[in-house]
């Protein structure tokens, strides 16, 4: 039996037992081998040939980068009209903790993914306020904070952190984000925490009393 007929036998076992990569291994091995004694190249059957891989520079999620959205119009300015109304359908509502891309405030095409709370929308934007979990707010300021023109509040621990730690939400930087850059849902905000939010939003934006 010829080395091409012996490759082609236990080519044809392995594809009957469903060992391809196997087949094809050794396929390739003995080519090398006959090609290097001087023999004839060993023909590969169609099916156990290698296959280009996919591009995987393709994403059927969103993918985090730092271009700025094309259409972007820029920060929300107007006085939001916000309302309660997280649903549990999968989209992201007023009310609910939500993962997305954020820009950075003085270069829209660079920021980074971090937890928003959704407020209310603007068109086909919804309106987000960022959270941090770097709580810095002395409890004997009412929860609010100052910080070089920024303003926080302070609202405590929740499950939109996973460590448990105390999280503050900043009030004057109201954020319009697309529904198709939102990753994922992080958790609902209970009623009260949500309107002391507003009031405390407004305050800071318009000089509404608390």
């Amino acid at each position: 039996m010829g080395i091409g007929d012996y490759a082609r036998r236990m080519a044809g076992r392995a594809v009957r037992s469903g060992v391809r990569s196997v087949a094809r291994v050794a396929l390739d091995r003995l080519d090398r081998a006959s090609q290097q004694r001087g023999g004839p190249s060993i023909p590969i059957p169609e099916d156990l040939r290698r296959k280009p891989r996919a591009d995987r520079s393709r994403s059927k999620g969103p993918i985090v980068t730092g271009e700025v959205i094309s259409d972007y119009p820029g920060d929300f300015t107007a006085r939001v009209s916000p309302r309660y109304a997280p649903d549990p359908d999968g989209k992201p509502d007023p009310g609910e903790i939500v993962w997305g891309w954020v820009p950075f405030e003085d270069d829209y095409s660079r920021g980074k993914d971090r937890p928003v709370l959704v407020v209310g929308h603007d068109g086909r934007w919804l309106l987000v306020l960022m959270l941090t979990s770097r709580d810095h707010i002395d409890p004997s300021h009412n929860g609010l904070r100052a910080d070089h023109g920024d303003y926080w509040f302070d609202i405590g621990s929740g499950p939109w952190d996973s460590r448990g730690r105390n999280s503050e939400i900043r009030l004057d930087r109201v954020i319009r984000m697309q529904e198709s850059a939102v990753r994922r849902e992080g958790a609902v905000m209970p009623r009260r925490r949500f309107d002391a939010v507003v009031r405390a939003m407004q305050h800071a934006r318009f000089s509404d009393p608390l």
